[in-house]
This record gives structure tokens, sequence and C-alpha cells, in this order.
């Protein structure tokens, strides 16, 4: 089976990177732009500046759904990203392009239900040959979803990955079962935790770089949960509450006057009159960290919402 256009495929490498445009990628971006799209080395690649480029979108992991909408003779795929939802953009999901070496088709056969999902719970990992083998898949990140084919053999995991045949498989630690349940906000609020100083990159979504809005739909990812990728739909998608009133998992949001949202955080203590403070993805410092809300942030909160 090959990849049509009207057709959905699926995520074959471990993190893959939507672009604005096939023709807005730079050199730095080679490492990301392969078969096997090596994001780790991509992002080291990059200086501050190039981190931030607005050339990068969006990114998916192993295994997410797309929407395939054209094929190019060059090699590049448009994609809508079923599941991520963008609203303000495509009603389908969050558009884009990428190679379409990093799809595979969406396979004929549904999983069994009898298949629960299971979920990455470990912030990276490999996919691996055999229990303990060769990695096949590495850089595999927190929030990817997987089929187990089978039970677990000597503290290994086997998974089924899109473009392999045979099992693959990962430490049984590394995954847990996804999410029937909501989360409770804390939960949420501690995995996002363990992305703190990890790299600021615009369009990330994952334990190698990831950008404001990303952190937030990569936390609830982890449960099971569909949040909008960007921080105005997310917005939308979310409950707002009375000033006071937040606590420690919920959202603050952003913006200047008379424009959209621009930046999202999420709440990391009860509010003590007018002193906040959140855990987010920071443009300015270029990393993911816990604070207290500076002046300017203060100055340009408009809201916290509840998921």
């Amino acid at each position: 089976m090959e990849l049509q256009p009207g057709r959905e495929a699926v995520v074959r490498v471990a993190v893959a990177t939507l672009w604005t445009a096939p023709e807005a990628v730079r050199p730095v971006d080679r490492p990301a732009l392969d078969a096997h799209a090596d994001v780790a080395a991509w992002i080291a690649g990059m200086d501050a500046d190039q981190q931030v480029g607005e050339c990068a979108l969006s990114q998916l992991l192993l295994g997410e759904r797309v929407l395939v909408t054209e094929l190019r003779p060059d090699g590049w795929a448009h994609v809508v990203a079923v599941e991520q939802p963008a609203a303000q953009l495509d009603p389908r999901g969050y558009p884009g392009w990428l190679p379409a070496a990093q799809l595979a088709p969406l396979p004929g056969e549904a999983p069994d239900p009898a298949d629960a999902p299971l979920v990455v719970d470990a912030t990276v990992t490999a996919l691996r040959s055999a229990p303990g083998g060769e990695p096949l898949l590495p850089g595999v990140v927190l929030g990817t979803r997987l089929t187990p084919a089978g039970p677990p053999v000597d503290g290994w995991r086997p998974v089924r990955a899109p473009g392999h045949d045979r099992p693959l498989w990962l430490p049984d630690g590394h995954v847990v079962p996804l999410p029937t349940a909501p989360p409770s906000a804390p939960e949420v609020l501690a995995v996002a935790g363990r992305l703190r100083d990890v790299v600021y990159v615009w369009g990330g979504v994952s334990a190698y770089g990831i950008d404001c809005s990303g952190l937030v739909h990569l936390a609830w990812r982890r449960f099971g949960v569909t949040l909008p990728r960007d921080a105005d739909d997310q917005a939308v998608a979310t409950t707002p509450l009375p000033p006071g009133t937040e606590r420690p998992g919920d959202l603050y949001f952003f913006a200047r006057p008379g424009r959209k949202i621009h930046h999202i955080g999420i709440v990391s203590a009860a509010p003590q009159g007018e002193y906040r403070r959140m855990l987010h993805a920071c443009y300015k410092q270029r990393e993911v960290l816990e604070e207290a809300l500076p002046d300017e942030r203060t100055a340009t909160l408009v809201g916290a919402h509840r998921v």
C-alpha cells in the first residue's frame, strides 16, 4: 500500500516536524528532514535564533495520524494533523508539510480491542529489535501512543510500530496504559514539570525542544486528552475562571491590548493576591521554567482557564 492524497497515514519516525513549506527549510534543518528524522541532532545544531525560526509549525509523534492532502514529486507531502485541533487554520486539524518518507500508510487492520493502548511515560526511550537489542527507533518521546504486541517478557514490552513488520521492544517501565479517566490537574502539572529545562523551540512538541502551547498540548496528551495545538485555540477549548480562583494545573493566557493570545503557561501555585507562579516554555529565556510572573507577564495576563 502506498501513500495517497485523500487517505490517512501515520508518522513512522519518532518525531516528525511540520513545516510551513518545503521551500522554507534551511540547511541547518537537514537532520530533521531525512527518513530517520534525528530531532536531537537538529536541535543541537541550531543556535538560539535558529531555534525560534518560524519555518517550523508543529511536531508529530510516532504513530500519529495525518490526512494526506497532496504529494509532490520531490518527496514532500502536505498533510493535516488530525490529532492536533487547529480550528482557526483548518477544521480538520493542523496543516503543514513534511517529507513523505516520514509517513507510512495507515494499517489496513484495526487494532484488536483487547490490546489496550499504551503511552510512553519515559521522557525519552528507544524501540529495539529485541529485548536489550539494537535501537531501531531511538528518540521516542513522552506522550507517544503505542499498540502492544503481546505481554511483557523479562521486563521488556513488545509493541507495534509503523513501517515495521515485526514487533519492536522497549523497557516495560517506559510505558503505561493510556488512561481512560480524565487526569487531575496536579497530575498534568507533574508531567509538564518533568520537561523543565528543555530548550524552547518554535513549533516544538517533544522532550528535545518545545514551545509554550506545545508544552500544554503534550502534557495533556500523555493522559489521552486532546487539546488544540495553538494557545489561542486552547483558550477557546477551555473554561474561563473568575480571577483569583485558579489552582495548580490550570492555565494562564496572555495577550497584548487589541491582539490575539500569544502565550500560555500552566499555573504552578495558588495565587496570593497579585502574586502568581507558572510553569511555561519561555521564549525570552529559551527554556521551560517555573517562575513567579514578572511584571511584563502580569501586564499581559488576560485570564485563567481550566481544562
